[in-house]
């Protein structure tokens, strides 16, 4: 049998969150993925708009080479 571990696990070290990300001027899919993350906002569905940060993020690493 084990001995049952008694100290304390190492502390968590946290980030600031990242800000949210700007769209690309003239994209239409930059603009679709704002207007989404946009009503999310307006009807309190925070889940969704981190969600779409996270889309709008992958789109401009994808497909605009942005970092």
């Amino acid at each position: 049998m084990s001995t049952p571990k008694t100290t304390m696990a190492d502390p968590v070290h946290l980030t600031v969150p990242l800000g949210e990300p700007d769209t690309m001027a003239g994209c239409g899919e930059c603009l679709g993925i704002a207007v989404t993350r946009a009503n999310a906002r307006s009807v309190g569905d925070y889940s969704k708009v981190s969600d779409a940060n996270v889309v709008l993020r992958t789109h401009l690493r994808e497909g605009h080479g942005a970092e």
